[in-house]
């Protein structure tokens, strides 16, 4: 039977039980080695950075979310995306999108390009940027979708279908929306990417990030660069994670709402000049996210009237904290220009909008009218 998204948050195929006994949390194999019954033989696992029976439930409920044929689970999603970079050898190309992440703008531009990986930037909400900026050494696109942090939206099955007619590997992150709203696997994505730290395990209490795939063959090429470089998940952080998980569907829905209720209000609010939402019907993205997903998430970008109001509103709210990260229960801000983006030129940020009047909103599950009153108070400067 196949149990809906809801149901496989908390409950996948593989059996926990150990010696007759049936926990209903995970046991955390704290263990770096199991032991060899016969020599040159061995059982199941054999050494914790090749694999962990706690680790292997997380990547199998990943693997059941994602609708992917395997799922590798890594120490944080920079791990996740510095393995995946190891598919490439020296003089390959990657047509990237060009609002990214700034982590992973710094790892292509600081790691990847020094062993000899070469990038080229569109944007990808364009196919036809697509199409154009491909070349004839390109081995991958790799998009984010919504972008980060200006909420872009790639056409994935667009993109896909672009990518295999080159014989090209699509490479998408979905850390924003998480398999809760989208599965880009079944939209002709090669590998998902996650940073697990996010949405999955959502408690601001973890790191973990994931590779998903729809090719076995693909993923057994993962697993022996994964076992290699030694970056994967340790047991206790995936169980904290699987923890996190069961809770993923009301999280989600929760952290939606308000969202929604914010942006609509952060169109009229004081010192607002420009909400970016994909739930709002006019961005530009909204067509393709309803198309494409089962929901808009809970990322919010804005802007303010001056930078004098963005750094106002950031020491001035009391429930949303000033801080990185996002896709917890709690509601976070951040700004762009010092934490997040630091590493992207200034030539970069101004020509993708991160100004030093952008704000990024992580919303969280606090009663919305609650957060509304936070932000109308912080925009204003009051106490």
């Amino acid at each position: 039977m196949e149990y809906k998204i809801e149901t496989r948050c908390l409950h996948t195929d593989i059996s926990s039980e150990t010696d007759g006994v049936h926990p209903l949390s995970v046991p955390i194999y704290q263990t770096a080695t199991f032991v060899h019954t016969k020599i040159g033989k061995y059982g199941a696992y054999d050494y914790t950075r090749e694999s962990n029976p706690t680790r292997t439930h997380l990547e199998e409920k990943i693997s059941s979310l994602e609708h992917a044929s395997d799922t590798l689970a890594f120490a944080n999603g920079m791990a996740a995306i510095t393995a995946c970079m190891e598919l490439f050898v020296p003089g390959d190309r990657i047509l990237s999108g060009e609002d990214l992440y700034g982590g992973t703008n710094r790892l292509f531009h600081t790691i990847n390009e020094k062993n000899g990986i070469r990038f080229d930037y569109a944007d990808t909400t364009d196919l036809n940027a697509i199409e154009t900026a491909i070349r004839p050494d390109t081995r991958a696109i790799y998009v984010e979708s919504p972008t980060n942090p200006m909420m872009r939206v790639t056409d994935i099955a667009g993109a896909a279908e672009i990518a295999h007619r080159h014989g090209l590997l699509l490479i998408v992150d979905n850390t924003f929306l998480s398999p809760y709203f989208l599965n880009p696997l079944d939209l002709g994505a090669d590998i998902v990417i996650h940073s697990g730290t996010k949405f999955i395990g959502g408690h601001n209490d973890s790191l973990a990030g994931f590779l998903c795939v729809r090719d076995p063959e693909l993923g057994e090429r993962l697993r022996l660069i994964a076992t290699t470089i030694g970056s994967a998940i340790a047991p206790f952080e995936a169980w904290l994670t699987i923890r996190g998980l069961k809770t993923l569907a009301v999280r989600m829905e929760r952290q939606q709402e308000n969202a929604l209720k914010i942006a609509e209000w952060l169109k009229n609010a004081p010192h607002v000049t420009e909400v970016l939402y994909i739930g709002l019907p006019e961005h530009p993205g909204y067509e393709i996210s309803k198309r494409q997903g089962r929901g808009f998430g809970s990322m919010i970008s804005f802007r303010t009237d001056n930078e004098e109001t963005a750094r106002r509103c950031l020491m001035h709210t009391k429930l949303i904290s000033f801080a990185e990260s996002l896709g917890g229960v709690d509601s976070l801000i951040t700004y762009p220009l010092t934490q997040t983006h630091t590493a992207v030129s200034e030539e970069e940020r101004q020509h993708l909008g991160i100004t030093d009047t952008l704000l990024r909103l992580s919303v969280g599950i606090e009663a919305a009218e609650d957060l509304i009153e936070d932000l109308r108070l912080a925009l204003e400067g009051d106490e």
